[in-house]
Parts: C-alpha cells; sequence; structure tokens
C-alpha cells in the first residue's frame, strides 16, 4: 500500500491510513506501506535548501529532503501501533535500498528483503519511506520528485507482493483530467504501456519511472482514492483503475484510451546549424552530459547556405540548465540564435488500439485545425501522438479531442 503527500497531510489523516492498513491486515493481508512526506514537505525543505545556498551540494540536499518521509514514516507506526497493530518503520538505509549515486534523482539498483520479510511473516506492518535510498557510499539518495510511486512499486516487485496498490487524491485513471472534461470516464484498467505513455505526457496519476518498473517487474498496480469513508469496503471491492499487461485487456475495446496535457515544457530552437554529420549529436550531447530529457525534435529543412534550425523540447524546470549547457557549447555545435518559449503546451492522444487503427493523427490534426489550433511540433510513438500548441488552447484541444475520439461519458 502507498500513500501520497495528501493521504498524509496531518496526523487526522494520517489515523485514517492507519485505519486502512489495519482492515487489510485484519483480512488476513501481510502488508508493507510506503509514505510520502506531507503534502508541500518537500517544497518546504527544498526551499531551505535554496535559501543557505543557491549553489547547494546535492548530497546534504539529499539528507534534507529525505526528512519529510522519514518524518510520515515514524508517524503511522506510531499511528498503527496505537490502533492495536504491530509495526515498525524501516528507513531506507536499514533495509537497504541500494540505489546509484546520481543525487537528487536517483535510481534503485536493488532492495535487501530478509528482514522486512521476517519481520512482516512475524505480523509487522512494514512502515517504508519513499523517495529515498542509499548509495555504495553509504549517503542518503533521493529518487526525484514523485519518487514515491517508484519506490512502492521497487519494494512490491521485491517482495513478490501479490499487487501495489497506490493511494491518490484521485480515484483511479480517467480519459482525461476530468476538471477539464466533466464527462471523462474512469477506465477499470489500463495496459502498463498505456499508463507509461499517459504519465510520460502529463497525466500525473502515476510517476512515469514507477509505471516502467512495473511493467519491467509484471507486477500489478491498483490507483485507488485514500478519500473514501472510514468504512468504505476493502481496496480488493472498490472500483479503482489496474494498471496491467496487454493481454489482460482486450485491446478492440477502443481505439483510444486517453488525452493527457503537460504545461510544464518549454521549447528551445537553435538557428543556422551547420548541415553536416555530427551536428545535431554536438547539440544533445551537452544535455545529455547534464542529465536533461529531451522530448520533441524536429530539424527544419536546410537553408540554402548549408544551415538547418533544430527545435525540441525540455521540461520547463531544466530550461535555465539546457540554456547554460548550449551557450557553453556554442562553439562546437556553430549555431546562430538560441531562441526559447515557455508557453507552450503538449497534447498527446494515447492507446493501444492505434497499433491496429489507421487514421488517429489524422483525426487529431484535422479536429485541431478546424479549431484554429496551430501544431508547432509533432512527435509520435507506436501507441501515442503528440503535438505542442500555445498553452492558451490547452483546454478547448483537450476538450474537442476528447469528443473526436468518443471518448465522452453519457452523461456529465
Amino acid at each position: 500500500m502507498k500513500f501520497g503527500g495528501t493521504s498524509m497531510a496531518g496526523i487526522e489523516r494520517i489515523r485514517s491510513v492507519a485505519a486502512r492498513v489495519k482492515r487489510e491486515v485484519e483480512a488476513g493481508n501481510e502488508v508493507a506501506v510506503v509514505v510520502s512526506a506531507m503534502a508541500g514537505e518537500t517544497d518546504r525543505l527544498v526551499g531551505f535548501c535554496r535559501e543557505a545556498s543557491s549553489l547547494y551540494d546535492p548530497k546534504e540536499y539529499d539528507v534534507v529532503v529525505a526528512a519529510g518521509e522519514q518524518i510520515t514514516s515514524g508517524l503511522l507506526a506510531i499511528a498503527l501501533q496505537a490502533a492495536g497493530v504491530k509495526a515498525r518503520s524501516w528507513l531506507g538505509w536499514q533495509l537497504p535500498i541500494h540505489s546509484d549515486d546520481a543525487h537528487a534523482k536517483a535510481r534503485i539498483g536493488t532492495i535487501e528483503t530478509d528482514a522486512l520479510l521476517a519481520s512482516m511473516a512475524a505480523g509487522e506492518v512494514a512502515v517504508i519511506p519513499g523517495f529515498q535510498g542509499v548509495s555504495d557510499e553509504g549517503r542518503v539518495t533521493t529518487l526525484g520528485r514523485g519518487g514515491s510511486d517508484t519506490s512502492a512499486v521497487a519494494v512490491a516487485a521485491a517482495i513478490k507482493a501479490d499487487r501495489c496498490d497506490i493511494y491518490t487524491d484521485v480515484d483511479g485513471v480517467y480519459t482525461t483530467d476530468p476538471r477539464i472534461v466533466p464527462r471523462a470516464r474512469k477506465l477499470a484498467k489500463v495496459t502498463y504501456e498505456e499508463m507509461l505513455e499517459l504519465a510520460s505526457v502529463g497525466a500525473k496519476v502515476l510517476q512515469t519511472r514507477s509505471v516502467g518498473l512495473a511493467m519491467k517487474e509484471n507486477v500489478r498496480v491498483q490507483v485507488l482514492s485514500s478519500f473514501t469513508g472510514e468504512d468504505a469496503p476493502m481496496a480488493d471491492t472498490l472500483p479503482g483503475t489496474m494498471i496491467v499487461a496487454e493481454e489482460e485487456i482486450d485491446v478492440e475495446r477502443q481505439l483510444i484510451t486517453g488525452i493527457a496535457h503537460d504545461k510544464n515544457e518549454a521549447k528551445i530552437t537553435l538557428t543556422s546549424v551547420p548541415d553536416k554529420p555530427g551536428a545535431v549529436a554536438a547539440i544533445f550531447e551537452p544535455l545529455a552530459a547534464a542529465n536533461i530529457n529531451v522530448d520533441m525534435i524536429i530539424q527544419n529543412i536546410a537553408h540554402n547556405h548549408g544551415s538547418t534550425d533544430v527545435t525540441f523540447t525540455v521540461p520547463s524546470a531544466d530550461l535555465a540548465r539546457s540554456l547554460e549547457a548550449l551557450n557553453q557549447a556554442r562553439e562546437a555545435i556553430g549555431f546562430g540564435e538560441l531562441v526559447h518559449d515557455t508557453r507552450v503546451a503538449k497534447i498527446s492522444v494515447v492507446g493501444v488500439g492505434m497499433r491496429s487503427h489507421a487514421g488517429v493523427a489524422s483525426t487529431m490534426f484535422t479536429t485541431l485545425g478546424a479549431r484554429g489550433i496551430n501544431i508547432q511540433a509533432i512527435s509520435t510513438s507506436e501507441i501515442k501522438v503528440s503535438v505542442l500548441i500555445h498553452e492558451d488552447e490547452t483546454e478547448l484541444a483537450v476538450r474537442v479531442l476528447h469528443t473526436a475520439y468518443g471518448l465522452d461519458a453519457e452523461a456529465a
């Protein structure tokens, strides 16, 4: 069971979580719980680091920001004990959860489970702070924002859990954001691949790395709301969304699973890049070295004078670092101007049904064109088509596409 920050925001909510865990224990389940920090707490701790120094040491940053989950894991263990449930907390370094040493964005390697499994077999609920691990040097590491989902799936895989229930502030995965489209429908099942694409293009239900790990380790993940009543039925009977292998789903059921949007994108254009072999590599090598993920890439047709323009997108949070890395490599790349724009949004149409149906992209372009929405960039995968548009047109684009693909529910 994994509980996010809103579920852990204060002692009353932590007691409510303890009651949920107790019901699972009373049903005969062995339970491990992964917790996030209280809502807003990680931001507060990050703020302290920035106040202390704009050039903080990432190793010490991890020590500070990992404290949020340490607090909630201890508090939940106390609340469980008060409710008559045997429980103890296990910090990342106590299991240990081994990770690499990429501080602030570490990746989990292995999790040692002998002591954990022995404790659970003896009837003790294990409460584990999400988001943290330990490097080979013995330093505390953190997994990047949203890393608690990854921790939960990794723990579930390591202990070979029957299921990983992720409790959040939404009650499942919808065809799109219900705040934008009231007629959005909740999906009973979504494939790992679809969820991976939806998570990577802005659906905030689950963190991308957690879905990738679930797919690799074949962990069945269920998304549920932790804000149902105290007397709500057990998780097994709640209508959340199961994230499962494609074999469990009838892919003919519908062509498109969902429409996602992401405003956390920034567009960068390099003008007058030499049109020669190796030029594009010279652009993306410094970005890769700075651990910056590049998403959509367009190379325009060559100009008469032997140069071309290259446009791509990066996460908004990485824009400043991207510009710095590119400017430092300006001589090696040989570009003219460096232009950037943060007023963009990525809209994505996702569905495994695309593999066997033509016309998905055509419907998208026709629908947006009919509403006068200009497309600035396009990228595709086997089960996704994404376009970049002006951010002011995000909600309109999501609504018209949701209708165009027949995703609207019968009643709002």
